[in-house]
């Protein structure tokens, strides 16, 4: 385990811009339909004949078609909206700002469904899951996830999503020439001749963090293990525990390994939740074997130095990106302006103007949904089914108790069905609150960076030594 880290540090600067995008298809043509006043943008597959040396890219975001693929099932259909807003004590609005979006002192209001599966409501867009092969070429036969988007107007919120979702994984893989084990990999998408755009995601892991904290929950309930149980089990009820933390454990660590390398390399993920994380398996006797990915990247955010320098809009950073040169910048009343709009204001609410400090905002937003999201997979896997949910574990922090996490503590330990979660958080001296608490701080600037959250001892595995 990597060393213990004491404390942790304010909130650096995470600089690294992304790489220039270039496509290992030279013949493409736009994947997508785009408004009326976009040129074809380099997140977008596109024809760039003209740049052939430039072409040796390992991230290679190909352009299918429908009739590649043979679709196998339904995996899940699930309301998809960008986590904008935090739930913080009520209070008069300040600075022409809504109470609902204060951040006068470093709050937000974060929409309750996020941390219940993103079943969303009114306003969502939904988006279906399913599981297939492909069906012709050199991968045929090789098992995918396919992403529906629904069919929407040219240049609508629905169009712009699916856009920017292929804009942001392919920055990423390029950065890391080639694939990021904790990030979903896109082959590629195609839209239908009914209109709908569909992604292709290489096929890593079906189960959904979220899924696998409600089997854990029943598990904890039962005195078992998820998966394979051991013989000696029956004799120590703390055994399956143990492995249920240590699971938790790697599970944290690989989420966090992903949101930092997006940070590094100028992205922020903007909708983080247990249903964002997929998992290679359930079996708790496998926890090295676990690699957890991110995904739901559609409200992924540029945050490079090109994409913050003059302007808070998505479509201007992929402009910025383009690959040729008479792209010009377009206005900030795009639809691609709208998927970022809330974080910009938000951050301005809160005092964060300047290029740096809109960066270090948008870093530590993502944080926060981090330090939920741990509270999350922590609470939820170890208490008894039915007695601990996402938006109630939200309302104690923000709500109940104004973001003094030790308090909160208190409150948790007096609850039997919450023992086995309050005691993980109170190893080593209550380091697991003591990390919640930094994540979680009210004020935005002092909270850790994910590069500090994975060196923290209770994410090391420190504590269960």
């Amino acid at each position: 385990m990597a060393a213990v880290a004491k404390g942790l540090p304010g909130l650096p600067s995470t600089s690294s811009a992304a790489h220039r995008l270039s496509f290992g298809r030279p013949a493409m043509k736009s994947l997508f339909f785009l408004p009326s006043g976009f040129k074809p943008a380099a997140g977008v597959i596109q024809r760039c004949n003209r740049r052939r040396r430039n072409l040796a890219i390992a991230a290679r975001i190909e352009q299918f078609s429908s009739d590649d693929f043979q679709v196998e099932r339904l995996l899940s259909t699930y309301g998809y909206m960008n986590v904008s807003s935090y739930g913080g004590p009520q209070s008069a609005g300040v600075m022409g700002v809504s109470v609902f979006e204060n951040l006068a002192a470093g709050l937000d209001r974060r929409d309750m469904n996020q941390m219940s599966g993103l079943e969303v409501g009114e306003g969502g867009v939904q988006t279906r899951i399913y599981t297939g092969r492909i069906a012709s070429g050199e991968r045929m036969g090789t098992r995918v996830l396919l992403k529906a988007y629904p069919f929407s107007s040219r240049g609508s919120e629905v169009d712009m999503m699916a856009v920017n979702e292929l804009v942001t994984h392919a920055v990423l893989q390029e950065a890391a020439n080639g694939d990021h084990p904790n990030i979903a990999y896109l082959y590629g998408g195609f839209q239908t001749r009914a209109g709908e755009q569909w992604l292709v995601f290489r096929d890593n892991g079906q189960i959904t963090g979220q899924e696998y904290a409600k089997t854990a929950s029943e598990a904890t309930s039962a005195g078992e293990s998820v998966g394979q149980w051991d013989f000696w089990d029956r004799f120590d009820p703390e055994r399956p525990i143990l492995r249920r933390e240590i699971f938790i454990t790697k599970l944290l660590r690989g989420v966090f390994s992903g949101l930092a390398f997006m940070h590094a390399n100028g992205r922020l993920h903007q909708s983080l939740g247990p249903a964002s994380i997929t998992l290679n398996t359930t079996e708790e006797r496998d926890a090295r074997y676990l690699v957890p990915q991110l995904r739901d990247l559609a409200f992924g955010v540029d945050v490079s130095d090109q994409g913050l320098a003059g302007t808070s809009s998505l479509s201007d950073s992929w402009e910025r990106r383009g690959t040729l040169s008479d792209l010009r910048d377009l206005s900030t009343e795009s639809p691609t302006a709208a998927l970022s709009a809330g974080l910009w204001r938000r951050a301005a609410a809160a005092g964060a103007r300047t290029p740096f400090e809109q960066k270090a905002f948008g870093v530590a937003d993502d944080i926060y949904a981090g330090g939920l999201l741990l509270a999350y997979m922590v609470f939820v896997p170890l208490c008894e089914p039915g007695s601990i949910d996402g938006p109630s574990l939200q309302r104690l922090f923000e709500s109940t108790f104004r973001l003094d996490i030790m308090a909160a503590r208190e409150y948790c330990a007096a609850d039997d069905r919450w023992d086995k979660a309050v005691k993980f958080m109170d190893l080593d001296d209550g380091a697991g609150w003591q990390l919640l608490q930094a994540m979680m701080n009210p004020n935005y600037r002092t909270r850790p960076t994910a590069e500090a959250v994975l060196s923290h001892r209770f994410m090391t595995g420190d504590v269960l030594d």
